[in-house]
């Protein structure tokens, strides 16, 4: 198996955790929102419905375009060789960019989290709202950081079969 086939396929991979995680914060915070009914518990659910519908979303986005992606890169090594560093170089650079501003936006979001988990911790509901807050979102973080670093190793193999050429 070659380096973009294998890139592809653990993209698909990771596409799974997100859903995966995604469904599992979608059940629990059903639970917590209507079986336990305290306020920390719901305050817990709404961050963890919230973003896990946004992970189902990406998940589910990306398991369904990594193959098309995969035999698209594939095609363009063996047919328009220079569309590698015409369009999916820039592709992935953007890519990784983006990766950035979701480490911002995460990392702002475990740290709001945790402003409202003690800075009004005599409130359950918002003491649960930051706690699944900054739960959710380290998740997020910790998926993100594996996705970019193996995004990294991907655009560098491409950069090496452009100079190769």
């Amino acid at each position: 198996m070659n380096l973009i086939e294998k890139y592809f396929n653990a993209e698909k991979t990771e596409s799974l955790l997100f859903i995966g995680f995604g469904i599992l914060a979608v059940i629990l915070s059903i639970y917590f929102f209507f079986v336990i009914k305290e306020s920390f518990w719901k305050g817990i659910a709404i961050p963890l419905v919230f973003f896990s519908i946004v992970q189902i979303v990406i998940g589910a986005t990306i398991f369904t375009r990594s193959p098309v992606d995969n035999a698209r890169v594939e095609n363009i090594l063996k047919q328009e060789f220079h569309k590698i560093q015409s369009e999916e170089i820039p592709r992935m650079e953007k890519v990784m960019n983006n990766f950035v501003y979701y480490r911002y936006f995460e990392i702002a979001m475990m740290f709001f989290g945790i402003v409202l988990m003690y800075a009004l911790s005599n409130y359950g509901f918002w003491k649960g709202f930051g706690l699944g807050l900054f739960i959710q979102c380290a998740v997020l973080l910790s998926l993100d950081f594996f996705a970019e670093k193996r995004g990294h190793f991907y655009v560098e193999h491409l950069k090496e079969l452009v100079e190769r050429k």
